[in-house]
Protein backbone atom coordinates (compact mmCIF):
# COMPACT_ATOMS: atom_id res chain seq x y z
CA UNK A 1 0.00 0.00 0.00
CA UNK A 2 2.77 2.38 0.95
CA UNK A 3 4.56 1.80 -2.39
CA UNK A 4 1.31 2.17 -4.31
CA UNK A 5 0.55 5.42 -2.52
CA UNK A 6 4.08 6.71 -3.18
CA UNK A 7 3.77 5.80 -6.87
CA UNK A 8 0.44 7.61 -7.05
CA UNK A 9 1.98 10.72 -5.48
CA UNK A 10 4.81 10.62 -8.03
CA UNK A 11 2.37 10.26 -10.93
CA UNK A 12 0.34 13.17 -9.57
CA UNK A 13 3.48 15.32 -9.31
CA UNK A 14 4.50 14.41 -12.86
CA UNK A 15 1.01 15.25 -14.08
CA UNK A 16 1.16 18.63 -12.35
CA UNK A 17 4.53 19.40 -13.91
CA UNK A 18 3.20 18.33 -17.31
CA UNK A 19 0.17 20.57 -16.97
CA UNK A 20 2.38 23.45 -15.80
CA UNK A 21 4.66 22.96 -18.81
CA UNK A 22 1.66 22.83 -21.11
CA UNK A 23 0.27 25.99 -19.54
CA UNK A 24 3.66 27.67 -19.92
CA UNK A 25 3.65 26.94 -23.64
CA UNK A 26 0.32 28.78 -23.99
CA UNK A 27 1.80 32.07 -22.76
CA UNK A 28 1.43 34.85 -25.31
CA UNK A 29 5.11 35.73 -24.97
CA UNK A 30 5.95 32.33 -26.52
CA UNK A 31 3.67 32.66 -29.54
CA UNK A 32 5.11 33.75 -32.92
CA UNK A 33 2.56 36.55 -33.37
CA UNK A 34 3.78 38.10 -30.12
CA UNK A 35 7.48 37.87 -30.92
CA UNK A 36 7.78 41.60 -30.22
CA UNK A 37 7.37 40.82 -26.51
CA UNK A 38 10.66 38.92 -26.51
CA UNK A 39 12.25 41.74 -28.49
CA UNK A 40 11.38 43.91 -25.49
CA UNK A 41 13.21 41.43 -23.27
CA UNK A 42 10.22 39.66 -21.75
CA UNK A 43 10.59 35.97 -21.00
CA UNK A 44 8.09 33.34 -19.96
CA UNK A 45 9.13 33.97 -16.35
CA UNK A 46 10.59 37.33 -15.32
CA UNK A 47 12.31 38.76 -12.26
CA UNK A 48 10.14 41.12 -10.21
CA UNK A 49 12.85 42.57 -7.97
CA UNK A 50 15.63 45.00 -8.88
CA UNK A 51 18.17 46.51 -6.47
CA UNK A 52 21.11 46.75 -8.84
CA UNK A 53 20.63 43.08 -9.57
CA UNK A 54 17.56 41.27 -10.84
CA UNK A 55 15.89 38.66 -8.68
CA UNK A 56 12.67 37.50 -7.11
CA UNK A 57 12.20 34.65 -4.70
CA UNK A 58 8.52 35.05 -3.91
CA UNK A 59 5.31 33.76 -5.40
CA UNK A 60 5.09 33.56 -9.18
CA UNK A 61 2.14 35.51 -10.59
CA UNK A 62 0.69 35.53 -14.08
CA UNK A 63 -0.29 38.59 -16.07
CA UNK A 64 -3.38 38.20 -18.28
CA UNK A 65 -4.51 40.05 -21.39
CA UNK A 66 -7.95 41.58 -20.66
CA UNK A 67 -8.90 41.39 -24.35
CA UNK A 68 -9.01 37.58 -24.28
CA UNK A 69 -8.08 36.59 -20.70
CA UNK A 70 -5.08 34.63 -21.97
CA UNK A 71 -1.81 34.60 -19.97
CA UNK A 72 0.94 36.91 -21.20
CA UNK A 73 3.91 36.04 -18.99
CA UNK A 74 4.85 35.36 -15.38
CA UNK A 75 6.73 37.43 -12.82
CA UNK A 76 8.39 36.36 -9.57
CA UNK A 77 7.39 38.74 -6.81
CA UNK A 78 9.50 39.99 -3.92
CA UNK A 79 9.82 38.39 -0.52
CA UNK A 80 9.97 40.53 2.60
CA UNK A 81 13.67 39.70 2.91
CA UNK A 82 14.21 41.02 -0.63
CA UNK A 83 12.26 44.18 0.21
CA UNK A 84 14.56 44.74 3.19
CA UNK A 85 17.64 44.28 1.03
CA UNK A 86 16.25 46.60 -1.63
CA UNK A 87 15.71 49.42 0.88
CA UNK A 88 19.22 49.00 2.29
CA UNK A 89 20.81 49.13 -1.16
CA UNK A 90 18.71 52.14 -2.14
CA UNK A 91 19.90 54.05 0.92
CA UNK A 92 23.52 53.21 0.08
CA UNK A 93 23.02 54.32 -3.53
CA UNK A 94 21.63 57.66 -2.40
CA UNK A 95 25.01 58.65 -0.96
CA UNK A 96 26.31 58.68 -4.53
CA UNK A 97 23.22 60.14 -6.20
CA UNK A 98 22.86 63.04 -3.75
CA UNK A 99 26.36 64.27 -4.67
CA UNK A 100 25.48 64.47 -8.37
CA UNK A 101 24.60 68.09 -9.28
CA UNK A 102 20.96 68.61 -10.21
CA UNK A 103 21.70 69.50 -13.88
CA UNK A 104 23.73 66.29 -14.17
CA UNK A 105 20.81 64.37 -12.70
CA UNK A 106 18.69 66.04 -15.35
CA UNK A 107 21.03 64.67 -18.01
CA UNK A 108 20.37 61.13 -16.75
CA UNK A 109 16.62 61.76 -16.95
CA UNK A 110 17.09 63.11 -20.50
CA UNK A 111 18.73 59.82 -21.46
CA UNK A 112 15.83 57.90 -19.93
CA UNK A 113 13.46 59.92 -22.10
CA UNK A 114 15.52 59.18 -25.21
CA UNK A 115 15.52 55.46 -24.38
CA UNK A 116 11.74 55.56 -24.08
CA UNK A 117 11.40 57.34 -27.44
CA UNK A 118 13.13 54.44 -29.17
CA UNK A 119 10.53 52.00 -27.83
CA UNK A 120 7.46 54.20 -27.62
CA UNK A 121 5.27 52.19 -30.01
CA UNK A 122 6.17 48.76 -28.70
CA UNK A 123 5.73 49.93 -25.09
CA UNK A 124 2.36 51.39 -26.07
CA UNK A 125 1.43 48.00 -27.50
CA UNK A 126 2.44 46.33 -24.24
CA UNK A 127 0.27 48.75 -22.22
CA UNK A 128 -2.66 47.95 -24.52
CA UNK A 129 -2.04 44.20 -24.31
CA UNK A 130 -1.67 44.04 -20.54
CA UNK A 131 -3.84 46.87 -19.20
CA UNK A 132 -6.57 46.97 -21.85
CA UNK A 133 -6.29 50.54 -23.13
CA UNK A 134 -6.69 51.08 -26.84
CA UNK A 135 -3.36 51.33 -28.66
CA UNK A 136 -3.36 55.11 -29.17
CA UNK A 137 -3.91 55.65 -25.45
CA UNK A 138 -1.10 53.24 -24.62
CA UNK A 139 1.30 55.12 -26.88
CA UNK A 140 0.03 58.43 -25.50
CA UNK A 141 0.80 57.31 -21.99
CA UNK A 142 4.40 56.47 -22.88
CA UNK A 143 4.62 59.83 -24.66
CA UNK A 144 3.55 61.49 -21.42
CA UNK A 145 6.47 59.87 -19.61
CA UNK A 146 8.78 61.16 -22.37
CA UNK A 147 7.29 64.65 -22.03
CA UNK A 148 7.71 64.60 -18.25
CA UNK A 149 11.37 63.65 -18.74
CA UNK A 150 11.82 66.71 -20.98
CA UNK A 151 10.04 68.85 -18.39
CA UNK A 152 12.20 67.49 -15.58
CA UNK A 153 15.41 68.19 -17.52
CA UNK A 154 14.58 71.90 -17.64
CA UNK A 155 13.42 71.82 -14.04
CA UNK A 156 16.77 70.43 -12.93
CA UNK A 157 18.36 73.84 -13.67
CA UNK A 158 15.61 75.84 -11.97
CA UNK A 159 14.72 74.22 -8.65
CA UNK A 160 15.76 76.20 -5.62
CA UNK A 161 14.61 78.68 -3.03
CA UNK A 162 14.73 82.47 -2.85
CA UNK A 163 17.31 84.72 -1.22
CA UNK A 164 15.27 86.83 1.20
CA UNK A 165 16.08 90.29 2.62
CA UNK A 166 17.15 90.06 6.26
CA UNK A 167 16.10 92.65 8.82
CA UNK A 168 19.53 92.33 10.46
CA UNK A 169 22.60 94.07 9.00
CA UNK A 170 25.32 91.73 7.81
CA UNK A 171 22.95 88.77 7.52
CA UNK A 172 21.73 86.71 4.57
CA UNK A 173 18.47 84.76 4.62
CA UNK A 174 18.06 81.92 2.11
CA UNK A 175 15.65 79.07 1.53
CA UNK A 176 17.50 75.81 0.86
CA UNK A 177 15.84 72.78 -0.77
CA UNK A 178 17.27 69.28 -0.41
CA UNK A 179 16.00 65.85 -1.46
CA UNK A 180 13.75 64.07 1.04
CA UNK A 181 15.74 60.86 0.57
CA UNK A 182 13.95 57.59 -0.17
CA UNK A 183 10.68 57.90 -2.08
CA UNK A 184 8.47 54.82 -1.91
CA UNK A 185 6.11 54.73 -4.88
CA UNK A 186 3.04 52.49 -4.76
CA UNK A 187 1.35 52.72 -8.11
CA UNK A 188 -1.87 51.41 -9.64
CA UNK A 189 -3.27 49.83 -12.78
CA UNK A 190 -5.05 52.57 -14.71
CA UNK A 191 -1.96 54.61 -15.67
CA UNK A 192 0.90 52.10 -15.43
CA UNK A 193 3.42 54.25 -17.32
CA UNK A 194 2.38 57.84 -16.60
CA UNK A 195 2.23 57.52 -12.81
CA UNK A 196 5.59 55.76 -12.80
CA UNK A 197 6.97 58.50 -15.06
CA UNK A 198 5.75 61.48 -13.03
CA UNK A 199 7.21 60.18 -9.81
CA UNK A 200 10.37 58.79 -11.36
CA UNK A 201 11.51 61.77 -13.43
CA UNK A 202 10.78 64.52 -10.93
CA UNK A 203 11.96 62.63 -7.85
CA UNK A 204 15.23 61.74 -9.61
CA UNK A 205 16.15 65.29 -10.60
CA UNK A 206 15.39 66.35 -7.02
CA UNK A 207 18.11 63.97 -5.85
CA UNK A 208 16.00 61.18 -4.37
CA UNK A 209 16.39 57.45 -4.71
CA UNK A 210 13.26 55.44 -5.40
CA UNK A 211 11.78 52.16 -4.28
CA UNK A 212 8.85 51.32 -6.50
CA UNK A 213 6.13 48.82 -5.64
CA UNK A 214 3.61 47.55 -8.15
CA UNK A 215 0.21 45.94 -7.84
CA UNK A 216 0.94 42.41 -8.98
CA UNK A 217 -2.46 41.79 -10.45
CA UNK A 218 -2.33 44.62 -12.93
CA UNK A 219 0.68 45.35 -15.11
CA UNK A 220 3.71 43.36 -14.03
CA UNK A 221 5.11 43.10 -17.57
CA UNK A 222 4.96 46.87 -18.09
CA UNK A 223 6.66 47.54 -14.75
CA UNK A 224 9.51 45.14 -15.50
CA UNK A 225 10.14 46.78 -18.87
CA UNK A 226 10.11 50.33 -17.50
CA UNK A 227 12.53 49.47 -14.74
CA UNK A 228 14.78 47.65 -17.22
CA UNK A 229 15.00 50.80 -19.37
CA UNK A 230 15.87 52.99 -16.37
CA UNK A 231 18.37 50.42 -15.06
CA UNK A 232 20.15 50.29 -18.43
CA UNK A 233 20.56 54.08 -18.47
CA UNK A 234 21.93 54.10 -14.92
CA UNK A 235 24.35 51.31 -15.80
CA UNK A 236 25.59 53.09 -18.92
CA UNK A 237 26.49 56.05 -16.70
CA UNK A 238 28.25 53.91 -14.06
CA UNK A 239 25.62 54.73 -11.46
CA UNK A 240 24.17 52.25 -8.93
CA UNK A 241 21.04 50.56 -10.23
CA UNK A 242 19.56 50.72 -6.73
CA UNK A 243 18.97 54.45 -7.27
CA UNK A 244 15.75 53.26 -8.89
CA UNK A 245 14.86 49.92 -7.34
CA UNK A 246 11.74 47.81 -7.76
CA UNK A 247 9.78 45.31 -5.69
CA UNK A 248 6.76 43.75 -7.36
CA UNK A 249 4.44 42.65 -4.59
CA UNK A 250 1.02 42.71 -3.05
CA UNK A 251 -0.41 44.24 0.09
CA UNK A 252 2.48 43.00 2.24
CA UNK A 253 5.05 45.02 0.29
CA UNK A 254 2.77 48.07 0.11
CA UNK A 255 2.16 47.99 3.86
CA UNK A 256 5.89 47.61 4.51
CA UNK A 257 6.61 50.77 2.50
CA UNK A 258 3.86 52.72 4.27
CA UNK A 259 5.08 51.70 7.74
CA UNK A 260 8.83 51.92 7.06
CA UNK A 261 10.40 54.94 8.79
CA UNK A 262 13.32 54.75 6.36
CA UNK A 263 10.93 55.69 3.54
CA UNK A 264 10.90 59.49 3.68
CA UNK A 265 8.00 60.03 1.28
CA UNK A 266 5.25 57.59 0.30
CA UNK A 267 3.62 58.39 -3.04
CA UNK A 268 0.46 56.31 -3.44
CA UNK A 269 -1.83 56.15 -6.46
CA UNK A 270 -4.96 54.03 -6.18
CA UNK A 271 -8.43 53.80 -4.71
CA UNK A 272 -9.69 56.08 -1.97
CA UNK A 273 -10.38 53.03 0.22
CA UNK A 274 -6.79 51.76 0.11
CA UNK A 275 -5.46 55.32 0.18
CA UNK A 276 -7.07 55.86 3.58
CA UNK A 277 -5.31 52.78 4.92
CA UNK A 278 -1.96 53.90 3.52
CA UNK A 279 -2.48 57.41 4.89
CA UNK A 280 -3.13 56.13 8.41
CA UNK A 281 0.00 53.96 8.34
CA UNK A 282 2.17 56.86 7.18
CA UNK A 283 0.62 59.38 9.59
CA UNK A 284 1.15 57.00 12.49
CA UNK A 285 4.91 57.45 12.06
CA UNK A 286 4.62 61.17 11.15
CA UNK A 287 5.80 60.39 7.63
CA UNK A 288 5.25 62.40 4.47
CA UNK A 289 2.75 61.27 1.88
CA UNK A 290 1.62 62.16 -1.61
CA UNK A 291 -1.82 60.73 -2.41
CA UNK A 292 -3.45 60.52 -5.84
CA UNK A 293 -6.77 58.77 -5.28
CA UNK A 294 -10.21 58.39 -6.89
CA UNK A 295 -11.62 60.85 -9.38
CA UNK A 296 -15.27 60.14 -10.31
CA UNK A 297 -15.04 62.82 -12.99
CA UNK A 298 -18.12 64.73 -14.02
CA UNK A 299 -18.08 63.75 -17.72
CA UNK A 300 -16.75 60.87 -19.81
CA UNK A 301 -13.72 61.86 -21.85
CA UNK A 302 -13.61 59.14 -24.47
CA UNK A 303 -16.02 57.48 -26.89
CA UNK A 304 -13.85 54.45 -27.74
CA UNK A 305 -13.18 51.90 -25.02
CA UNK A 306 -11.01 48.87 -24.67
CA UNK A 307 -11.85 45.95 -22.38
CA UNK A 308 -12.10 46.31 -18.63
CA UNK A 309 -8.95 45.28 -16.87
CA UNK A 310 -10.10 42.18 -14.99
CA UNK A 311 -13.08 39.88 -14.58
CA UNK A 312 -13.62 41.54 -11.20
CA UNK A 313 -14.06 44.87 -13.01
CA UNK A 314 -16.76 43.29 -15.18
CA UNK A 315 -18.55 42.18 -12.01
CA UNK A 316 -18.28 45.73 -10.64
CA UNK A 317 -19.79 47.04 -13.88
CA UNK A 318 -22.78 44.68 -13.64
CA UNK A 319 -23.24 45.51 -9.96
CA UNK A 320 -23.21 49.25 -10.73
CA UNK A 321 -25.82 48.84 -13.48
CA UNK A 322 -28.05 46.85 -11.13
CA UNK A 323 -27.65 49.41 -8.33
CA UNK A 324 -28.52 52.22 -10.74
CA UNK A 325 -31.74 50.41 -11.71
CA UNK A 326 -32.66 49.84 -8.07
CA UNK A 327 -32.10 53.53 -7.30
CA UNK A 328 -34.46 54.67 -10.07
CA UNK A 329 -32.19 54.87 -13.09
CA UNK A 330 -33.18 54.12 -16.69
CA UNK A 331 -30.66 52.58 -19.08
CA UNK A 332 -30.70 54.54 -22.33
CA UNK A 333 -28.03 52.42 -23.99
CA UNK A 334 -25.59 49.68 -23.02
CA UNK A 335 -25.78 47.91 -19.70
CA UNK A 336 -24.61 44.50 -20.86
CA UNK A 337 -21.49 42.37 -21.12
CA UNK A 338 -20.53 41.87 -24.76
CA UNK A 339 -20.69 38.33 -26.17
CA UNK A 340 -17.05 37.93 -27.15
CA UNK A 341 -13.78 36.80 -25.54
CA UNK A 342 -12.23 39.11 -22.98
CA UNK A 343 -13.62 41.63 -20.51
CA UNK A 344 -15.67 43.76 -22.89
CA UNK A 345 -18.79 45.60 -21.73
CA UNK A 346 -21.08 48.06 -23.45
CA UNK A 347 -20.51 51.76 -22.75
CA UNK A 348 -23.61 52.74 -20.80
CA UNK A 349 -25.73 55.87 -20.40
CA UNK A 350 -28.18 56.05 -17.49
CA UNK A 351 -30.77 58.76 -16.80
CA UNK A 352 -33.44 59.36 -14.19
CA UNK A 353 -31.24 59.19 -11.11
CA UNK A 354 -31.31 61.75 -8.33
CA UNK A 355 -28.19 63.89 -8.08
CA UNK A 356 -27.51 62.50 -4.62
CA UNK A 357 -28.10 58.84 -5.49
CA UNK A 358 -25.46 56.63 -3.88
CA UNK A 359 -24.34 55.12 -7.19
CA UNK A 360 -23.81 58.58 -8.73
CA UNK A 361 -21.39 59.37 -5.92
CA UNK A 362 -19.52 56.08 -6.30
CA UNK A 363 -16.41 55.78 -8.45
CA UNK A 364 -16.68 52.45 -10.28
CA UNK A 365 -13.88 52.60 -12.89
CA UNK A 366 -16.27 51.39 -15.59
CA UNK A 367 -17.76 53.08 -18.71
CA UNK A 368 -21.02 54.33 -17.22
CA UNK A 369 -22.24 57.90 -17.72
CA UNK A 370 -25.01 59.25 -15.48
CA UNK A 371 -26.93 62.10 -17.15
CA UNK A 372 -28.53 64.51 -14.67
CA UNK A 373 -30.93 67.34 -15.55
CA UNK A 374 -30.43 70.65 -13.74
CA UNK A 375 -32.38 73.90 -13.74
CA UNK A 376 -29.84 76.50 -12.66
CA UNK A 377 -26.11 77.09 -12.83
CA UNK A 378 -25.86 77.10 -9.04
CA UNK A 379 -27.56 73.72 -8.93
CA UNK A 380 -25.11 72.20 -11.44
CA UNK A 381 -22.07 73.60 -9.62
CA UNK A 382 -23.41 72.34 -6.31
CA UNK A 383 -23.97 68.81 -7.64
CA UNK A 384 -20.45 68.73 -9.02
CA UNK A 385 -19.02 69.69 -5.64
CA UNK A 386 -21.16 67.47 -3.41
CA UNK A 387 -19.31 64.27 -4.33
CA UNK A 388 -16.41 63.32 -2.08
CA UNK A 389 -13.87 63.03 -4.89
CA UNK A 390 -12.34 66.11 -6.47
CA UNK A 391 -9.95 65.29 -9.31
CA UNK A 392 -11.28 66.73 -12.56
CA UNK A 393 -14.40 68.50 -13.85
CA UNK A 394 -15.55 70.37 -16.93
CA UNK A 395 -18.37 72.50 -18.30
CA UNK A 396 -19.25 73.34 -21.89
CA UNK A 397 -20.37 76.94 -22.40
CA UNK A 398 -19.78 80.13 -24.40
CA UNK A 399 -20.89 82.37 -21.52
CA UNK A 400 -17.78 84.21 -20.27
CA UNK A 401 -19.40 85.05 -16.97
CA UNK A 402 -20.24 81.40 -16.35
CA UNK A 403 -16.69 80.38 -17.24
CA UNK A 404 -15.15 82.62 -14.60
CA UNK A 405 -17.78 81.74 -12.01
CA UNK A 406 -16.91 78.07 -12.67
CA UNK A 407 -13.22 78.84 -12.12
CA UNK A 408 -13.86 81.01 -9.06
CA UNK A 409 -14.35 80.35 -5.34
CA UNK A 410 -18.01 79.30 -5.75
CA UNK A 411 -17.28 77.17 -8.80
CA UNK A 412 -15.71 73.74 -9.11
CA UNK A 413 -13.74 72.51 -6.10
CA UNK A 414 -11.67 70.04 -8.12
CA UNK A 415 -7.93 70.11 -8.68
CA UNK A 416 -8.45 70.22 -12.45
CA UNK A 417 -11.16 72.59 -13.69
CA UNK A 418 -11.76 72.61 -17.45
CA UNK A 419 -13.93 74.52 -19.89
CA UNK A 420 -15.04 73.14 -23.27
CA UNK A 421 -12.68 70.15 -23.10
CA UNK A 422 -13.03 66.69 -21.52
CA UNK A 423 -11.91 65.91 -17.99
CA UNK A 424 -9.12 63.65 -19.24
CA UNK A 425 -5.79 64.37 -20.92
CA UNK A 426 -4.19 66.93 -18.60
CA UNK A 427 -1.04 68.64 -19.91
CA UNK A 428 2.17 68.08 -17.96
CA UNK A 429 2.93 71.76 -17.27
CA UNK A 430 0.02 72.23 -14.89
CA UNK A 431 -0.10 70.68 -11.43
CA UNK A 432 -1.84 67.30 -11.64
CA UNK A 433 -3.92 66.16 -8.69
CA UNK A 434 -7.19 66.63 -6.88
CA UNK A 435 -8.86 67.74 -3.69
CA UNK A 436 -10.97 66.16 -0.93
CA UNK A 437 -10.96 62.33 -1.09
CA UNK A 438 -8.71 62.47 -4.13
CA UNK A 439 -5.93 63.14 -1.65
CA UNK A 440 -4.70 66.67 -2.27
CA UNK A 441 -1.38 65.56 -3.76
CA UNK A 442 0.29 66.97 -6.87
CA UNK A 443 2.56 64.44 -8.58
CA UNK A 444 3.57 66.47 -11.62
CA UNK A 445 3.63 69.95 -13.12
CA UNK A 446 4.00 73.48 -11.72
CA UNK A 447 5.75 73.39 -8.31
CA UNK A 448 5.01 69.71 -7.58
CA UNK A 449 8.77 69.17 -7.28
CA UNK A 450 8.56 70.71 -3.80
CA UNK A 451 6.73 67.62 -2.54
CA UNK A 452 9.81 65.52 -3.32
CA UNK A 453 12.11 67.81 -1.31
CA UNK A 454 12.55 69.17 2.20
CA UNK A 455 12.94 72.89 2.91
CA UNK A 456 15.28 74.67 5.30
CA UNK A 457 15.37 78.38 6.12
CA UNK A 458 19.02 79.35 6.58
CA UNK A 459 20.31 82.52 8.24
CA UNK A 460 23.96 83.35 7.64
CA UNK A 461 25.69 85.99 9.77
CA UNK A 462 28.70 87.45 7.96
CA UNK A 463 29.08 90.42 10.32
CA UNK A 464 30.95 90.72 13.61
CA UNK A 465 27.79 91.40 15.60
CA UNK A 466 25.06 89.11 16.97
CA UNK A 467 21.79 91.06 16.66
CA UNK A 468 18.56 89.19 17.44
CA UNK A 469 15.47 89.11 15.26
CA UNK A 470 12.55 91.43 16.05
CA UNK A 471 15.07 93.85 17.61
CA UNK A 472 15.11 91.97 20.91
CA UNK A 473 17.86 92.99 23.31
CA UNK A 474 18.62 91.31 26.64
CA UNK A 475 19.91 94.06 28.93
Amino acid sequence: RWRARRLAVRRHAVALRFRAAAAMSTLLVSRPQYAWLKELGLEEENDGVYDGRWGGGGEVVTSYCPANNEPIARVRQATMAEYEQTVQKAREAWKIWADVPAPKRGEIVRQIGDALRKKIKVLGSLVSLEMGKIYVEGVGEVQEYVDVCDYAVGLSRMIGGPVLPSERPGHALIEQWNPVGLVGIITAFNFPVAVYGWNNAIALICGNKLSISYDLFTFVCVCVQLNRIVANVLGQNNLPGAICSMTCGGADIGSAIAKDERVDLVSFTGSTHVGKQVSLMVQERFGRQLLELGGNNAIVGNTLYGPLHTKQAVEQYLAAVEQAKQQGGTIICGGKVMDRPGNYVEPTIITGLAHNAAIVHTETFVPILYVLKFKTEEEAFSWNNEVKQGLSSSIFTKDLGRIFRWLGPKGSDCGIVNVNIPTSGAEIGGAFGGEKHTGGGRESGSDSWKQYMRRSTCTINYSKDLPLAQGIKFE
